[in-house]
């Protein structure tokens, strides 16, 4: 097919799509009704209807919802501006529909208020056959151009939401990575951060936390030992006891996790950010790096504390084996009001006596 048969073929279903287009007449002169038929007839419209009553008009134009309306502007009751004000009451109801407005008052006020009042067009009265027809095209051409203009919009809307997803995804992939690669260093499953979001996320829901924030708890927890990557690994993996000074290298790692995480807007990396330097505060303000105590110590971070140091107990480390998990349990409730806060723990618990504990 050449550009010419191309451009024709289209043409074609465009003046296919206009000419079926639903049309309604609004006038009481029953011979401008007939005249105005006899003309959209006669040049292919198929689609249209008619009535002398313009409350019956109102009714029609909410019941068929027609494409183009051609509206007398001097009609008995309801005149042709207060049809428009009933017609344009809700902008969203109508929001492309054309009103074509005939009158055979030429005043420029008449024009004035006709347009003001919501009118698309102007016919005067007697009609020209060609300028009625020329008009009616036109109004309808606006109106599929401006529905072509939603639905472009609406499926712009679309991909933005797919290509937003993805991002997003694709966000929360690169975190979970992340911590993966802080904890590949000393945890040989790698399966430890996982493990703490599971059950840092199981407790906060416990305690009545939001759907959201359970859920960017879950997914910023695995971030809460970033900071050993800038741990020597002889300090990180040494089997047996550190001393004081190694001690000392070890809790900057919570330090080193929060500046890393610093300065984002993204909520998720703020709470982790929250849970990286304060995951080993201790409720009664004996930890570190800040010695907060008691609620200054984030929620998240609290919630943390217990699932860390639960996980930690319950595996087995290249300094110790792991701890049966009854006594894992029962030293959690024995720090409580001391390294953990009681809240938490009254939900860990709670978690513990129907075999929630994540192990």
């Amino acid at each position: 097919m050449t550009d010419d048969e191309l451009k024709a073929f289209e043409q074609v279903g465009l003046d296919f799509q206009i000419k079926g287009s639903r049309l309604l007449i609004v006038d009481d002169d029953s011979d401008h009704v007939n005249q105005l038929e006899n003309l959209l007839k006669a040049e292919g419209f198929t689609n249209y209807t008619s009535t002398l009553d313009p409350e019956q008009g109102l009714t029609m134009v909410f019941s068929d919802e027609p494409d183009l309306i051609l509206l007398d502007l001097h009609l008995p009751d309801i005149t042709g501006a207060n049809f428009l004000k009933h017609l344009r009451a809700d902008p969203n109801r109508f929001p492309f529909l054309p009103v074509l407005i005939m009158t055979d008052d030429t005043s420029h006020e008449t024009r004035r208020h006709a347009l003001a009042s919501g009118a698309n067009d102007i016919l005067v009265k007697p009609f020209d056959a060609i300028e009625v027809l020329l008009r009616v095209q036109n109004l309808l051409e606006v109106k599929r151009l401006n529905h072509k203009i939603e639905k472009h919009s609406e499926e712009l809307e679309v991909l933005v939401g797919i290509r937003t997803a993805e991002l997003e995804h694709t966000r929360l992939e690169v975190l979970e990575r992340l911590a993966i690669a802080a904890e590949y260093r000393d945890d040989d499953t790698r399966d430890h951060t996982r493990r703490v979001g599971h059950s840092a996320s199981l407790m906060a829901q416990a305690m009545g936390l939001t759907p959201f924030e359970v859920d960017t708890l879950r997914r910023a927890s695995p971030l809460h030992d970033l900071g050993k990557i800038g741990v020597p690994d002889s300090v990180l993996l040494k089997p047996g006891r550190l001393t004081e000074e190694e001690f000392e290298i070890i809790k900057t790692h919570s330090k080193i996790g929060a500046e890393i995480l610093e300065g984002s807007e993204y909520h998720l990396l703020e709470m982790a950010k929250d849970i990286a330097i304060a995951h080993h505060e201790k409720f009664d303000g004996t930890g570190y790096p800040n010695g907060l105590k008691g609620e200054a110590i984030p929620l998240p971070a609290r919630i943390v504390s217990v699932a860390d140091v639960f996980d930690a107990l319950t595996h087995e480390r290249c300094y110790k084996p792991a701890w049966p998990l009854e006594d894992a349990v029962t030293e959690i409730v024995s720090q409580s009001g001391k390294q953990f806060d009681p809240n938490v723990v009254e939900a860990f618990v709670k978690l513990a006596e129907q075999h929630r504990v994540v192990i």
